[in-house]
């Protein structure tokens, strides 16, 4: 990737409070890459300072960015493009995201709309004001996607929804940039250990207690599974390196694969559910959950 000789590579990266935004950001940190860390809050930024590899090191800088706040995206592209002074951007992490979890009966329509905007649209939007200091330095786009954007688990719906058009956005964009040697890759997640397990138990408990009782009714016995899977599954989630080694790859490798699946969730996602006839794909799912079995028969009158 061309660079200006007396300058180290540079990437951005959205939603690098936590997790592995965070992860990435550091990752990139220690091997010499000057990182514009988006954050959407002063005290994460400061977090992450104190944990680059010197305190005092000027290669990781906080970015504010909101992805669903065009202003703020457009202070943030030309706040690194003024300190690149005239040189591109090595690479785009969009990592930001959110999960809206709940029944698709009883979710508010607003919950799913701030869904699309915040892993969708707000992921086109950051790289189009990205895309000018891309093509300066043929640099890379990585997308973070999930085993989401593979399978749609119950319960998931909208969350699934937002991964799987983010695999089909990456898809076009691949094709869309290739004139200028743009490579756009994906990565794909399965259970990793975040804060996004607290924060999934937590969302899970406020939203039962915001449902009404005919709610609770109907879906309480598979909100219990859903709280005991999402144990289990914080309990024996992999390592967050796993995905920066993906990203990593995505980033320095001579030839990027257009798709990372980490994880046995999703390699399972990738080669036994592409086989299996979606009735057996769902039971499976369900039996994994811990998640009652449908009766699809007619009810007698």
């Amino acid at each position: 990737m061309p660079q200006i000789a007396s300058e180290p590579p540079a990437v951005v990266i959205t939603g690098a409070s936590t997790g592995i935004g965070a992860a990435c950001a550091l990752a990139l940190d220690r091997r010499g890459y000057r990182v514009f860390a988006g954050v959407r809050a002063e005290a994460a930024g400061r977090r992450l300072t104190a944990q680059a590899s010197s305190g005092t090191n000027t290669r990781l800088v906080p970015l504010h960015l909101d992805v669903t706040d065009a202003g703020s995206i457009a202070a943030a592209a030309k706040t690194v493009e003024d300190a690149l002074n005239g040189g591109g951007l090595a690479g785009l992490v969009n990592n930001a995201g959110i999960a809206v979890a709940g029944p698709l009966e009883i979710l508010p329509i607003e919950a799913i709309r701030r869904q699309l905007e915040v892993n969708v649209v707000g992921q086109i939007a950051v790289t189009q004001a990205f895309l000018p200091l891309l093509r300066r330095a043929r640099g890379r786009i990585v997308n973070m996607s999930s085993v989401s954007g593979r399978i749609a688990a119950p319960y998931l719906g909208p969350y699934a929804a937002s991964k799987h058009a983010l695999e089909a956005i990456s898809d076009a964009l691949r094709s869309e940039l290739r004139t200028w040697g743009i490579h756009v890759s994906i990565v794909e997640p399965g259970s990793i250990a975040t804060p996004i397990w607290e924060k999934s138990l937590a969302a899970a408990d406020e939203f039962a207690a915001a449902a009404t009782p005919e709610a609770v009714a109907l879906y309480q016995a598979d909100f219990d599974a859903l709280r005991a899977a999402t144990k289990r599954m914080a309990a024996t989630a992999l390592p967050v390196e796993r995905v920066v080694r993906a990203v990593m790859h995505a980033l320095t490798a001579r030839r990027p694969k257009t798709r990372y699946p980490v994880g046995f969730e999703t390699w399972a996602a990738v080669w036994l559910f592409q086989w299996l006839p979606d009735r057996a794909r769902d039971w499976f799912i369900q039996k994994q959950l811990g998640l009652r079995q449908g009766d699809y028969e007619h009810p007698k009158s």
